[in-house]
């Protein structure tokens, strides 16, 4: 994985997309600052970062993932590997379906994932400094350029889909005291079902994450 690291931009995930455009040979490439000024949320949000927070975004073509991960749920997928990454350091970060890092009841971060042809592209944010009294932070300080290397390493020697969803599994009721947006509704994850392939049952309808 090749990392770019910058001052400052816009979007992360936008200056990613834009680079991939242009190289002659693609290489999975990742996109790394402490600083956003036009960040993508989800659902089409904009998202305005602080500065000293952690922003950055990732390029892999899809058939370099692994082979029984459902392309809808790579957002579970890229959130649950760097939680465990976290986890080694003793953080107590855990992911709220499908794509939020929460500390406790406070979210700390979020993940987007995106499709362009044969490549799948992820944004992912986290506040490694306080932001504002809705929000949380990180609960341990980190070196950001070791636990990316961490993270990719673990991303690239294929960890499966499988091993994934067996913690996440566990994990999941964590999230049942939460709410999500589905379309433009807030439904309660008291009820939900979560299926092997990350998607949920919910109010008689299958839904994936769809970020």
């Amino acid at each position: 994985m090749k990392i770019i690291k910058l001052q400052q931009v816009d979007s992360t995930h936008t200056y990613l997309k834009n680079y991939i455009k242009n190289l002659e040979k693609f290489e999975p490439t990742c996109i790394l600052t402490n600083y956003q000024t036009n960040g993508i949320g989800s659902r089409g949000n904009s998202w305005t970062g602080v500065k000293g927070n952690l922003f950055f975004s990732f390029v892999y073509k899809v058939d370099n993932l692994p082979k029984d991960l459902p392309i809808q749920s790579c957002s579970i997928f890229f959130s649950y590997i760097l939680k465990k990454i976290l986890e080694e350091s003793n953080s107590k970060v855990w992911i709220k379906w499908p794509n939020d890092f929460y500390i406790n009841d406070k979210k700390i971060g979020g993940t987007i994932t995106t499709m362009s042809n044969d490549l799948l592209f992820c944004g992912i944010g986290i506040n490694l400094i306080d932001v504002s009294d809705e929000f949380g932070k990180l609960d341990i300080k980190i070196d950001i350029e070791k636990t990316l290397k961490n993270y990719f390493n673990k991303i690239e020697n294929q960890t499966s889909w499988k091993q994934i969803f067996r913690d996440f599994k566990i994990e999941f009721q964590n999230s049942k005291k939460f709410h999500v947006s589905i379309g433009n509704e807030k439904k309660s994850l008291k009820d939900a079902v979560l299926n092997s392939d990350g998607s949920i049952n919910i109010d008689n309808k299958k839904v994936f994450s769809l970020r």
